[in-house]
């Protein structure tokens, strides 16, 4: 994609969709490089990851595999060309079969700390994301699922039950961002005692913080706010009438010149770790407008204003990310992408 001016960046899911869609179907059809991280238990123990993981093999690593799933699907029920629908939907039904699917289903089950939580939130943001939508070679896709919803489940459940605190810094072991996308997809997919244990369980772990130090945030390779994704996470926990006052005291330090609210500068593409602050965008982006929203012409006010102006700023720069030449970042940028753009347009 050609350098744009960033005054010039359409934010927009029509202006996007048909690169964000290629991006998914370039990284859905690509297995090498994977970073595999399979625990060898013997010399003879060197599977191919296509071979342990057959649905979740490709885009780098399984946890990108699974939300790069989730783009394809959200990006063919918003539509696409003819010629990208047909793409997209060939790869989902090649990879998310039933055979396939129980490979996956087998090795959480053997390894029932593998992903946790980050991969296992997207697995049910994925299964949510087929059970719901309006595309038919979309939602035909749901049942295959069902045997991995019940795995992270119970895995899910069994974690909740040991742990006795989260992680709050900004990269994959995050505990409110995994929670919410988990507690989301738990809602839709009817499966009620796991909503129970996440709603229980950021009570219990974020219910009580007060003037959370944005002034500590950010460090070099975050893509999360672990701030903004603990509020993430409250806006779905809390009723309508607690939450503004939950907000007022978490966010009582965040000011117009909080660095929160401010672009990332990414001086190197190439590494990995430090395009993570593209995602820091994204993520942030959405995040401000979710909970923005909710706060609007509440006791939060001042906070909403704060966010939801910030918002679109922070998106320019890692929206061409998502689409561009490096595919470090690619591979799980544009699903970010995705999410950001929805909670833009969302209503």
């Amino acid at each position: 994609m050609p350098e744009l001016d960033q005054d010039s960046v359409p934010l927009v899911r029509a202006a996007w969709a048909e690169r964000l869609g290629s991006v998914a179907t370039e990284s859905l059809s690509r297995e090498y490089p994977y970073a595999a991280h399979h625990t060898t238990v013997g010399p003879e123990d060197r599977p191919l990851p296509v071979q342990i993981h057959p649905a979740f093999g490709t885009s780098y690593d399984w946890h990108s595999s699974v939300h790069m799933h989730w783009l394809a699907a959200r990006t063919i029920e918003f539509g696409v060309s003819p010629q990208l629908h047909a793409r997209l939907t060939g790869l989902l039904e090649a990879h998310l079969t039933p055979v396939n699917v129980a490979a996956e289903v087998g090795y959480l089950a053997a390894n029932p700390y593998y992903e946790r939580p980050y991969g296992w939130a997207w697995a049910m943001r994925l299964a949510a994301a087929l059970a719901t939508s309006d595309a038919l070679p979309v939602s035909r896709l749901a049942a295959s699922l069902a045997p991995l919803v019940d795995t992270v489940e119970a895995n899910t459940l069994s974690w909740l039950a040991r742990a006795a605190h989260p992680v709050r810094h900004g990269v994959h072991s995050n505990t409110a961002f995994g929670l919410m996308l988990i507690l989301q997809a738990a809602r839709i997919l009817q499966r009620a005692e796991l909503v129970d244990a996440c709603e229980q369980m950021a009570w219990q772990w974020f219910g009580a913080d007060r003037g959370w130090p944005f002034e500590w945030e950010r460090s070099g390779q975050d893509f999360l706010s672990p701030g903004l994704a603990e509020a993430d996470l409250m806006r779905e926990v809390a009723r309508p009438d607690e939450f503004p006052l939950w907000a007022e005291q978490f966010f009582s330090q965040l000011t117009a010149g909080s660095e929160l609210l401010d672009p990332v500068l990414v001086r190197d593409q190439q590494d990995g770790h430090q395009a993570h602050l593209f995602g820091l965008d994204l993520s942030r982006a959405g995040a401000a407008r979710r909970v923005g929203a909710v706060l609007s012409d509440t006791s939060a006010d001042r906070v909403s204003r704060l966010l939801i102006g910030a918002a679109d700023q922070l998106l320019p720069a890692a929206l061409q990310a998502s689409v561009g030449s490096e595919y470090v970042s690619t591979h799980w940028l544009a699903s970010f992408a995705w999410d950001a753009l929805e909670a833009r347009e969302a209503r």
